[in-house]
């Protein structure tokens, strides 16, 4: 088995590949204050919920956004699997190129991204990352990364709303019956949950005018199954397609990591 870990803000998603097939996937809450024997003893517990034993584990792929704890999850990783995680990085072979002004400030999450995208689907392609931030990248015909987009997450956009107006109070986050609100929480669901599905057909419109014409527009994240289905343009919906990304990066490099 193959073990993808993804690191991002506020969760790490793990999964396993056996075969290039993807036999489980869980995800744990990101701790930057948690050391990597705690983080080891999560993850064996975690592998031991889906039968998974260690012995089974024959390398580790990783991508981070958050380098507080990048060390600290590879030492854990290391102890456990007794296999040194090959980190993601622009100077593994990936089979996508960079494209942008600075290539080096393109975060790990938004290259897995792109690089799956280009392993299996059609291009030009959007890739729509909805978690901490919500991210649009760019990946043209050639399969690379042209440009990105990012603006709050949905999360973090509906907390600042409520902090920021005392008439407003807390409220579940769940698709609206109406774009019209009736009342305070369906006024905030319609905005929080319509209003970002209405600015990512936007924005895809906008993405179309300077990339031509889109083929695949992928969307992942934590939040992407809530908002995605109210898109009015087509979207695919791949919660897996970091884990994804980082399995092929895996395959492109085997020969380094064994």
């Amino acid at each position: 088995m193959i073990l993808a870990v993804d690191i991002g803000n506020t969760n790490i998603v793990m999964g396993g590949y056996e075969q290039d097939h993807l036999v489980f996937c869980t995800r744990l809450s990101t701790d930057k204050n948690l050391e990597a024997d705690q983080y080891a003893l999560q993850i064996k517990g975690i592998l031991s919920l889906y039968h998974i034993s260690l012995e089974n584990i024959k390398d580790v792929v990783l991508s981070s956004v958050v380098p507080q704890i990048t060390q600290t999850m590879c030492k854990a990783l290391s102890t456990l699997c007794n296999s040194v995680p090959l980190v993601l990085s622009q100077q593994l072979k990936t089979g996508v190129k960079v494209d942008i002004a600075n290539p080096p400030e393109l975060g790990d999450d938004l290259l897995a991204g792109a690089i799956a995208a280009r392993a299996s689907y059609a291009l030009p392609a959007v890739v729509l990352d909805l978690g901490t931030a919500t991210k649009m990248t760019a990946v043209d015909a050639q399969g690379h990364v042209c440009g990105v987009s990012i603006m709050p997450g949905v999360v973090l956009s509906l907390n600042a709303l409520v902090s920021g107006a005392s008439q407003l109070g807390g409220m579940a986050l769940c698709p609206p019956a109406h774009a019209i609100g009736r009342t305070t929480v369906e006024s905030m669901q319609s905005g929080i949950v319509l209003g970002t599905a209405s600015m990512l057909d936007g924005m895809l419109d906008r993405f179309e005018a300077e990339l031509g014409e889109i083929k695949t527009v992928l969307a992942t994240g934590g939040i992407a199954g809530m908002i995605v289905p109210h898109c009015r343009r087509e979207v695919k919906l791949v919660p897996t397609l970091l884990l994804d990304g980082l399995y092929q990066v895996w395959r492109m490099n085997r020969s380094i990591s064994n």
